[in-house]
């Protein structure tokens, strides 16, 4: 009896402990953002360098559409009326 009463106090101690055994700033430079319209961000940019437009384009009109609100929207955006204005003035 004394031995479980003694027991659930050291795991009572631990518990309330634990938060104080670690403390640390999480430093935001360290912090890796894997949202979905950055990965398909950086696969259209791949795209967009091996030469194959048609694919860029595709991935950032899924990106536009799929994920609106995503920090790279805006750009995605501005790159495919870029590239729709320069095939407006291609011969």
């Amino acid at each position: 009896m004394i031995v479980r009463a003694l027991a659930g106090s050291l795991v009572a101690a631990t518990f309330s402990l634990a938060p104080l055994q670690c403390p640390r700033e999480t430093d935001a430079a360290h912090c890796w953002d894997d949202a979905p319209g950055d990965g398909l961000w950086d696969l259209a940019q791949k795209f967009r360098d091996g030469h194959d437009d048609a694919a860029a384009r595709r991935t950032l009109e899924y990106l536009v559409e799929r994920y609106p609100s995503s920090r790279f929207a805006p750009a995605a955006r501005d790159q495919l009326a870029s590239a729709i204005d320069a095939g407006a003035r291609a011969p």
